[in-house]
Order: structure tokens, then sequence, then C-alpha cells
């Protein structure tokens, strides 16, 4: 069997995570002197820091890396942390953190670093973070770390056993595992204290705070710092998860009253995985809202950089209206829009966000963006010089502020705040409390399904995927729609009955979906694609309609579809599903049941 066959599983679209026996000895000796080779090849940046207290080394190949609460993934970070010292790099060690705080320390030196995190996954799953310079590692780069541990270890790694590889097991790696520290190269390895770790974190959102606070004080006020706290009382769910280890001192340095449910970091999750968009998840959040009668809930997933939020009702606020709302945080705030209120922007949102998204951000004077999933296509895009993109955020709870006064990174606890500190102003500028269920009222309607996972439909041998049968038929249709003659309203009802649509305008050897399905009536191909109905292609199938939308996509972390639909009331969701299930019938009809039977949420 070729060198670490069993593992190529687990090198993924946006990072490396998989079940915790394929994490062998063998595998993870082999990460680190990729990982050593990866650092070890960049030229030294420049720091980046943000203004913060860290002393920071502009020594040449430094990399920070930290863990998150499951078993198993302390000592993977600490092997990791032996190889990249031993083959020459300074490696600073954050100890328990989450996977934002890692990205802040990273910039705070050569924009180098690891986590050992698997995120919202189940505890019998590891994985593995990186950035190289701040940024995140494409597909083709996860891609290529694999290919490259199996040229440098093939000659004698077998990581199907579970036993220690002589050849690769070396005494660094035994050293740390025993905590014999002190046969390392010291002088490479520093372990920086869990105090300054989070208070240079701390201090560094406490300065975003002050300067908004300042700009917000009158003349009259000789701008003095405006010590108060939130007048607010706060939820926070962390889930277990590594949040834990700083939410209290973080939230409790801006905040008057915070309930915490679940701070204490655990690795075997006693009440579930620590995902806050699960079916019933944030049901114990919620509870906790109404019984303290609180203004919000806060949930965090297990590696800190998704956000869900409960309202004052105990009502789950949909990531859509989240979404808009941390956007127009982000817009209003943001230092050239403060002066100057005609400043033009660009919000980044997922293609599995709402058709009222696009329409409320450009009510903003900002120009909506539509993207792929994945956090990681996010920064890449925030990350870009050339764009004006204040803001991204994806459906599943990543958001990104893009303003220059903090990292642009998906921190769910940064975004948090910077919500807080909104509609603690809010409350400011109101006579009467304006509640967050009030604001949300406010927002149009969505009765939508939540983001469903559906099985992976078996392609034939000759045939493309589904996905990509659809597209193609999609687009076809779309193709007729727009043909003058046959979008006269003058045909007669019986000529389009009986009219067979005309050959696609391509062709391909491998994909015969256009031909064996263009016998569709012309009648029928109005009702599934009304003149009007905007198409997008570049993750899947959108399709946004007058009064919804609905998407269909290959998942990138797993061999499943995923589907996501809504409208302005039921039944138009229920439409709308019906669409996509006459669209996808003639391919899978199995499938077309499976879209019919999603519920709404």
């Amino acid at each position: 069997m070729p060198p670490f066959a069993a593992q190529q599983s687990l090198f993924r679209a946006y990072d490396i995570r998989g079940a915790n026996q394929y994490f062998t000895n063998s595998l993870i000796q082999a990460l680190g002197d990729a990982f050593a080779a990866l650092y070890n090849a960049q030229d030294s940046q420049p720091t980046q820091n943000i203004n913060t207290n860290a002393d920071v080394d502009n020594k040449q190949n430094i990399v920070v890396i930290g863990y998150d609460m499951r078993i198993g993934s302390e000592a993977i970070a600490r092997t990791i942390s032996a190889v990249l010292a031993q083959q020459g790099l300074c490696v600073i060690q954050l100890g328990l953190i989450t996977t934002p705080m890692m990205a802040f320390w990273a910039m705070q030196y050569q924009g180098h670093g690891i986590v050992v995190t698997a995120s919202h996954s189940a505890k019998d799953i590891l994985g593995i973070k990186w950035l190289v310079n701040n940024k995140s590692p494409s597909n083709s780069e996860i891609q290529a770390l694999y290919h490259q541990i199996t040229i440098n270890h093939g000659q004698y790694a077998y990581p199907d056993s579970q036993a220690k590889n002589p050849l690769l097991y070396s005494k660094s790696t035994e050293n740390i595992e025993n905590n014999h520290d002190s046969e390392l190269p010291s002088d490479l390895l520093e372990q920086l204290s869990t105090h300054k770790v989070a208070n240079v974190y701390i201090d560094a959102i406490e300065q975003v705070f002050d300067q908004l606070l300042q700009h917000n004080h009158s003349a009259t006020e000789d701008n003095q710092k405006d010590t108060h706290k939130l007048d607010l009382v706060i939820v926070i769910d962390c889930m277990h998860g590594a949040t834990g280890s700083i939410a209290q001192c973080l939230f409790e340095r801006f905040c008057q009253r915070v309930i915490f449910l679940n701070h204490t970091p655990d690795g075997n999750f006693p009440l579930g995985n620590p995902d806050p968009t699960e079916p019933n998840r944030l049901n114990e959040l919620q509870r906790a809202v109404v019984f303290h009668a609180a203004d919000i809930g806060l949930a965090f997933d297990g590696d800190g950089d998704r956000l869900m939020i409960v309202d004052n009702n105990g009502k789950i606020v949909t990531p859509d209206h989240l979404l808009y709302l941390l956007a127009r945080i982000a817009i209003t705030e943001h230092p050239t829009f403060l002066n100057n209120p005609l400043f033009t922007s660009e919000v980044l949102f997922d293609i599995k966000c709402a058709h009222h998204l696009p329409r409320l951000l450009a009510e903003l004077n900002t120009t909506p963006v539509i993207s792929k999933t994945g956090s990681s296509f996010m920064r890449q895009q925030v990350q870009d010089t050339d764009n004006k993109i204040v803001f991204a955020g994806e459906l599943s709870g990543h958001f990104i502020f893009n303003d220059s006064r903090f990292i642009p990174y998906d921190d769910a606890m940064y975004a948090a705040l910077r919500l807080l500190h909104w509609l603690d102003k809010t409350h400011d500028y109101i006579n009467d409390k304006k509640s967050l269920s009030n604001i949300i009222q406010s927002l149009p309607t969505i009765v939508s399904t939540a983001d469903h996972y559906l099985p992976m439909p078996q392609a034939s041998t000759t045939d493309c995927s589904l996905v990509e049968q659809l597209t193609r038929f999609c687009h076809y249709l779309q193709h007729l729609v727009d043909m003058p003659i046959l979008a006269s309203s003058s045909s007669s009802s019986q000529a389009l009955k009986d009219t067979c649509l005309p050959a696609p305008p391509y062709k391909s050897s491998m994909c015969t979906c256009a031909t064996t399905k263009s016998q569709t009536a012309l009648k029928k191909m109005h009702d599934l694609l009304p003149t009007g109905t905007k198409l997008s292609c570049i993750d899947g199938v959108r399709l946004d309609f007058a009064h919804g939308f609905g998407v269909l996509r290959q998942s990138n972390t797993s061999n499943s579809l995923t589907a996501r639909f809504a409208g302005d009331s039921m039944d138009d969701l229920k439409d709308i599903q019906a669409t996509f299930a006459a669209l996808c019938r003639p391919f899978n009809a199995a499938l077309a049941e499976q879209i019919l039977a999603i519920p709404a949420e």
C-alpha cells in the first residue's frame, strides 16, 4: 500500500481533519517535517502587529502554535513543535487557544501559525489548521502538503500500524510526550504564559472599542475614556469548547453581567458536539436567555470561529439576519465611512444565504458580492488588496470584519463584541429600550430550510456528476428563456406545449444530460425558470426567484450534497422546493423526493 494512503481523506478542502485513529505517530512526524520545510522556505515577513503590547521579535521563521481542548490535540501540538524546533524554526507555544487567537498571534510575528483543532466536529475527530504569511491554504496547497509527506516518507512509513515506527519516532518526539521539555532546543521553543496569551489579545480588542467610543464622544467631553461597561445582560454558551478558556475574562472586561454555560473546556463534549448550528443544540441557551431575562444569547463553536445568537425572547436569529446586522455595523463603523458617509464598499456573502440579503445590503449603499461557500475562500478574497470588501460572512456563522481595526479573520468572540457594542449604543440613542427581537422583526421574514445534507447520487460511468448535469441543464433552460422568439408572449399555449426544445448551444462527449433531457415542453420550461430568474453556478446551482431562492451544491467536506431553500412564506418555500425537485427529477427521482421532504426550520 502507498505511504499514508489511509490518511489521504484527512486532507480536505479547508484543513486536515478526520478520525483520531488516522493521526498516527508517523503521520504527525511527517506533518511536522512538511510544515518545517514549508515555513523554512518562506522569506521573512515584517511584523504586522496591530498596536499590541506583544514583545515582537523579528527573528526569521517564527511559527506560533496552539491546540484546542480535544483529547490528543495537545500531544500533537507538542510533537509538531519539537519537529519544527529541531529543524531551526523559532516556535512560540500558545497553549489552549481558539483558532482566531492563533491567527491574532501569528499576525504579531511573520504570519505563520498552526492550531491543532477539529473545530465543531465530534469528539473522536482530530484536525489541524494553519496559516502561511497570514493566509489560509488553498485546496491545492493542502493536497500538495499531502503529496509532500508521501514523497518524503514513502520509503519507510507505514501509517496503518498504530505501533511507534522506530525510524520516525524520534527522541525529541518521545521527550515531548514524556514532558521532558528540557531536552528540546529551548532557544527555539518559547512557551507564552496563559496570562500573556489572553491579555495581549484582550487589550487589542479593547483598543478597538476605545477608538469607537472616542468617535462617539462630543468635543465637550474632552475625549475622556468612557470606562462604563455595556448595559446588557448576556448569556454565553461555550459548548465546552476552546472559547471557555478566555471568554469569561474577555466578556467580563466589557459587559456588566454575563452568565456562562458550559465554559469549562472538555474534549469529551458531554452535552453534544460543539456545533451551534446543529438542530436543538441551542435549546439550553434559549431557556437560559428567557430565565435570566437576558438581552441576548451567544453561542460559539469548538474552536471559536463561528457565532450563533438568540434574541431576548429566546428565539434563534437566522444567520442571514445576523450577517446583515454585522455587515451594517462594519459599514457604519468603518473608519472611512465615519468621515465620509458616501463611502462605497463591498460585502461578501456565501451562496447559501437567503434572497433578501443582497437587497438589504444594497440599501446600505454597499455592493453585495456572492461567494463560494467556505470561510477560507472568503478570507482569501478579503485579503486581496484590490477589493473594497469591508465585511464577509457565511450561513454557517463565520463573520470577518475587514476595517483595519482588528485581524481580518472569522473571530466569533470579536464579532459578538462588535454586535454587543452596537446593541448597547442603540439602547443609548433610543428613549425606549429597543430590544434585539424588535430589530429582527423589522427585517423581512424568511421562511427557510436548514442547510440540509443529502446523500450523493451515484453517477453513471459515462455521465458527469449530478450537480454538473443540473448546472448544464439550467444554463440551457436560461438560454431558451432569454431567446426573444421563445420568450414572446404572442406564442399560443398549445404551441408552447407542443414545441420541443432545440439542441443545446454546446457539445460534450461526457455529458448527455442536455440532449437526453431536452424534450421538456416550453410551457414547462417557463414554469421552471420564469423570466427574471437569476442563475448562479459559482458553487453548485443557485436560483433566485421573485419570492425566494434555492441552492444545491456538492459539499466540500463530505461526499454529499447540501441544499437550502427559502421563501417569503411557507407556500413560497414549498413552491421553490417543488421547482428544484422538478429540475432534478429527470436526473434522479429519489433526489427529487428527498428535496420535497426537507422540512422548514
